[in-house]
């Protein structure tokens, strides 16, 4: 198999570097195909998540082509750095937390994978309430009562019932996590076609309601001549391209956590093209075409599936797609969002850590960020929470790709990923050339984002403009100066030393 390393076990790792579930995977292990690559993608672009960003384009006063647009842009960029950092996963083996000990170092690996775990678990917790609003919706639509008229609990902001429907979704998830990983493998496989389903259903439901495509996707975009946002166009597209960008964001890191079981670069390549372009776009023109009809059919537009399935009434067909919507959301949280914690947590200290533990801890600080304030408005949920971790996670993407592919050249040590005084070692366990540039990278962005959060009411109007691109400022700041500062200093002969298994590759 071109681009696998034959020789993958482990000689001499240090104990508290590895355990079970961060060691290479062997050649007999990998199994995944392209069609299992492409089905990951399948399984975890239809979510609700997807459907409201997509939806919320238009929210913000694009129209349908417009928005497809953006969200498919947005993911052809972001192909790109996933491609780019599935191959180590894909030639080593290795997960992301064992991949960034590369460049940040054997101790400094923690503060990329770490970071990016509290990403995850804010997604967790999006997640989570995105389910237990669908429980809430499908317990209002069978017992016909108003339930979202309510008062709400003080502080949180949401009543009793939606907050016990919000719990029992989250503590359903824990009991998946205690049981393991490989029990959600069937559900997720079986649930993303319920979705895909329930998002065909729809779309037929909205063609019929609004009388066909032309009243569906008549509405003008609002940056149009005469429109009430006329000439303001550019000034929503670059932050909302960016946020597409950010919504893989965290995968585009971690991606390697799945293409180690990838059976060659072919598979990873061609697995990861089909299937997140063409399931996002498609996806986002279900999105945006229903929330086009939606204006027609309630005079407004709603972005939210769960709220509009309520809208919609009673009826078997509700209740089926409620239940879809409720399982699906379940087995997308699991796999996208606590994997990727959990070895993130492991690597921290494998030998106390399981992922039974680290699936914990995912759970709950999934909790403790309130996520349904997060989702209260598009500017929070596109703007805030997705620009706004972009800006983190767009320099660690910039430092490991050119720290595998420009700096080593693909060539790593593997023994040495896995060893405290291997050439990983750094200044006592941490590189500071990656530091330094994350930090630096980092930097530009942060006077745009404590203005988008609202922290402080007005900031010099360049710094908005840069945040309007944070991954894009982050990944070429963050990779660029990493490159110079470890030009500037001998690298270490760990190219050599772990490039020679490399070059006997077989086919």
């Amino acid at each position: 198999m071109a681009g696998i390393v034959p020789k993958l076990e482990l000689d001499r790792p240090d104990p508290s570097l590895v355990n079970d579930d961060i060691r290479p995977v062997a050649l007999a292990d990998r199994h995944w195909s392209v069609l299992a690559m492409a089905s990951l993608w399948v399984g975890m672009v239809v979510c609700v998540p997807t459907y409201m960003l997509a939806g919320g384009l238009i929210d913000q006063g694009m129209s349908w082509g417009q928005a497809v647009l953006t969200v498919m842009l947005g993911n052809l960029v972001v192909l790109v750095p996933m491609i780019l950092n599935g191959h180590p996963g894909t030639k080593y083996g290795v997960p992301f937390p064992v991949l960034a000990r590369a460049s940040f170092g054997v101790f400094g690996a923690h503060v990329p994978s770490l970071a990016r775990a509290l990403v995850a678990c804010g997604w967790f917790g999006i997640q989570t309430w995105v389910g237990g609003a669908a429980v809430f919706q499908l317990i209002d639509v069978m017992a016909s009562a108003d339930l979202a008229a309510l008062a709400d609990l003080p502080v949180l902001g949401i009543n009793a019932v939606e907050l016990a429907c919000f719990l029992g979704f989250w503590a359903l998830q824990v009991v998946i996590i205690h049981r393991g990983v490989e029990s959600i493998r069937l559900l997720e496989s079986a649930a993303a076609p319920f979705l895909i389903a329930m998002g065909l259903a729809l779309l037929v439901w909205a063609y019929v309601k609004a009388d066909g495509f032309g009243p569906m996707l008549s509405a003008p975009s609002q940056f149009d001549a005469g429109g009430p946002r006329e000439g303001e166009f550019w000034s929503v597209f670059f932050p909302s391209l960016t946020a597409m960008v950010g919504f893989w964001a965290t995968l585009s890191l971690n991606i390697p956590d799945f293409t180690r079981y990838a059976k060659s670069q072919r598979d990873q390549v061609l697995g990861q093209a089909i299937g997140l372009p063409a399931t996002m776009t498609l996806f986002a023109f279900i999105s945006v075409a229903v929330t086009s009809a939606t204006t027609v059919i309630f005079g407004e537009a709603v972005w939210d599936p769960t709220v509009l399935l309520g809208k919609m009434g009673g009826g078997v067909s509700v209740v089926l797609s409620l239940l879809a919507l409720t399982v699906a959301t379940l087995s997308t949280n699991i796999a996208a969002n606590v994997v990727s914690p959990a070895n993130a947590m492991i690597n921290v200290n494998p030998r106390k850590i399981s992922f039974r533990l680290g699936g914990y801890v995912t759970a709950g600080l999934g909790v403790v960020i309130f996520p349904w304030k997060l989702l209260e408005s598009t500017d929070g949920y596109i703007f805030t929470w997705l620009v706004g971790y972009s800006a983190l996670l767009g320099p660690i993407g910039g430092i490991l790709i050119t720290d595998y592919f420009l700096v080593r050249r693909t060539r790593l040590d593997l023994e040495g990923l896995y060893r405290l005084d291997g050439p990983y070692r750094y200044k006592g366990g941490f590189n500071p050339a990656a530091l330094i540039a994350l930090v630096v990278a980092v930097l530009p962005n942060v006077p745009g984002f404590i203005h988008a959060a609202g922290f402080v009411d007005a900031v010099a109007p360049i710094w908005d403009q840069l945040y309007s691109y944070a991954w894009f400022v982050g990944f070429l700041v963050g990779g660029g100066l990493y490159w110079v500062l470890m030009r500037a200093q001998p690298l270490a002969d760990q190219a050599d030393q772990g490039g020679q298994r490399e070059e006997s590759e077989t086919t």
